[in-house]
């Protein structure tokens, strides 16, 4: 899914900027009348994800979609099946530009503890940049949807927590601890707690609380 850039997310502590692949679909003025071969089902997302970002926005229909898109809700579905297949779209957006940017982190931070917290920060720089995707990561936006993109979403951060505990092991090890694989798995568990308290509070909030809010003091709290 192609998108116009944003300022990219700055990685962990250092201020380094890790240069995501993808960035979050931005709010589009209107649609162009004839749109080029796969452009619109660029459009149809990028509309869904502007009205995301609507505090409190109900239930989105494919009704009030397709009135923002100015077309009829049947053509919508020669783009997608579904509702559901739309929201697909961009939990697939959020999972490729994520993991991208956690993949950069593990190939260039060769600290395990900061790798954990880089991880962390980054996941909240993007929602924080894209809280139409935010709503969708806490589940908000599905609700009354398919189960199948909450269960999607679980695994989302199911991963997440996975490669925190590989980071964190990697560091207990080096801290010498004598059970690192059990210290590794409980301060995973707390750090993916605490993003995704921060992802709900951010979009409870209607986006005024910034989820990276002292965000580098608590994860030093953690001491991870």
């Amino acid at each position: 899914m192609s998108a116009l850039p944003q300022d990219a997310p700055q990685d962990g502590k250092t201020g380094d900027t890790v240069q995501p692949e993808a960035t979050a679909p931005p709010v589009t003025a209107a649609a162009r009348k004839r749109p080029k071969p796969g452009e619109r089902r660029v459009q149809i997302l990028q509309t869904l994800a502007g009205m995301l970002e609507q505090p409190g926005a109900e239930r989105i229909t494919t009704a009030a979609l397709a009135a923002r898109l100015d077309v009829s809700e049947a053509a919508l579905y020669r783009h997608f099946a579904s509702k559901a297949q739309m929201f697909e779209g961009l939990i697939e957006f959020i999972e490729t530009s994520v993991f991208t940017l956690i993949n950069q982190i593990v190939e260039r931070e060769p600290n395990a503890a900061l790798q954990a917290q880089k991880i962390a920060t980054v996941l909240l720089q993007f929602a924080e940049k894209n809280p139409g995707m935010t709503r969708v990561m806490v589940g908000d936006a599905l609700v009354f949807e398919h189960e199948r993109l909450n269960a999607r979403m679980n695994q989302f951060f199911d991963r997440v927590e996975s490669q925190l505990r590989q980071s964190l092991r990697g560091a207990a090890q080096a801290a010498g601890s004598a059970t690192p694989t059990v210290d590794a798995q409980v301060l995973a568990s707390t750090i993916t707690a605490l993003v995704v308290g921060r992802l709900q509070r951010y979009a409870r909030s209607g986006f005024k609380r910034a989820p990276t809010e002292h965000l580098e003091a608590a994860l030093q709290r953690l001491s991870c």
